[in-house]
């Protein structure tokens, strides 16, 4: 029998996802994390990017988070995002169009704060887009 973890991904709306799984690979602050049944206790602040969680049965189910915490206990794996989505519901064109608006208002900059904003849009767009391609590529397999 395969050892599987229960992961909850919720964010401020809903919970996303919850179910067992044999291994999640998140994108932490100092880089990318694979976490299996009977990981060490962690928490960690996640980036703005992907949350793949792979099931007992092969499956491989994909997120996107727009940043938040990711706890690992013993019995469970927590992902809490401000901002959270099945990387299939994810729309490309509002990305590229975010993305888009996001450069223009870094090339138009007026003070300190519309920067860091505008920094920040941008960041979250790109994630969202990293995350569709990722998907895209791992449907391909």
């Amino acid at each position: 029998m395969t050892q599987t973890i229960r992961v909850d991904i919720v964010s401020a709306e809903a919970e996303i996802f919850s179910g067992d799984a044999t291994m999640v690979v998140a994108t932490g602050e100092l880089g990318e994390l694979g976490i299996t049944p009977r990981h060490a206790p962690l928490i960690t602040r996640l980036k703005p990017g992907h949350v793949d969680v792979l099931l007992a049965n092969g499956e491989r189910q994909q997120f996107y988070v727009s940043g938040g915490i990711l706890e690992v206990q013993p019995q469970v794996i927590t992902v809490l995002a401000d901002t959270a989505a099945r990387a299939a519901d994810l729309d490309e064109a509002s990305a590229q169009r975010a993305k888009k608006e996001a450069e223009e208002a870094l090339a138009n900059r007026t003070d300190a704060m519309e920067i860091a904003e505008a920094q920040a849009k941008l960041a979250e767009a790109m994630a969202q887009l990293q995350a569709l391609e990722r998907m895209r590529k791992n449907l391909k397999h």
